[in-house]
């Protein structure tokens, strides 16, 4: 397959990946470069290997994820976006208390599989075109490690300019990028 048209796509699915992050990095106060690697790391990761699951997968499985798979991304955005706009609520010393950093645990698990899961979809079409997809699985994780560093780089500025309610900007970033997934799929 075409190097160009292997970048796009990789470049299409890391367009959440980015959103995501800059979502994140704009409701910390400030993101070190170790949170910004495990999430770059994490959704390159998971773009990576979800287009090979999704290869692997072929046919007989695309029926079954077609019918929810947009459902469990808006749910898993939904949720963390929400926690989000809740903790934003929460009087400052709350906040400042129980530090949540979602490049973490549970929130960066939900969020690596949400921002990935169309990658399966697109390993289970190279699988119906008969594709290779090592090469092409490759490409598509190292965009998406690419663009969640640019996002993480361009976050904190957007921060300073949302101020104290940054966290809620960046929860509604989350649920913006779950409906438009949900919509691209109904």
């Amino acid at each position: 397959m075409n190097l160009l048209f292997v970048f796009l796509i990789a470049l299409a699915l890391a367009m959440d990946a980015f959103a995501v992050s800059v979502g994140i990095s704009v409701s910390l106060e400030r993101i070190t470069n170790s949170q910004g690697f495990r999430l770059a790391l994490n959704f390159g990761f998971f773009q990576f290997m979800m287009a090979i699951l999704g290869w692997l997968a072929g046919h007989s499985i695309l029926r079954y994820i077609q019918t929810f798979d947009h459902w469990a991304a808006f749910g898993l955005l939904f949720l963390i976006g929400g926690k989000m706009i809740y903790e934003s609520f929460r009087s400052l010393e709350k906040s400042k208390k129980s530090v949540n950093d979602p490049t973490r645990g549970m929130s960066l698990l939900m969020l690596s599989v949400a921002t990935s899961i169309d990658a399966l979809a697109v390993g289970l079409s190279f699988a119906a075109l008969q594709e290779a997809i090592l090469h092409p699985a490759i490409v598509i994780g190292l965009v998406a490690f690419l663009m969640t560093i640019i996002g993480t780089k361009i976050g904190p500025v957007i921060g300073k300019v949302a101020g104290k309610r940054a966290e809620l900007f960046g929860g509604l970033i989350l649920i913006l990028i779950g409906i438009k997934i949900l919509s691209e799929h109904l």
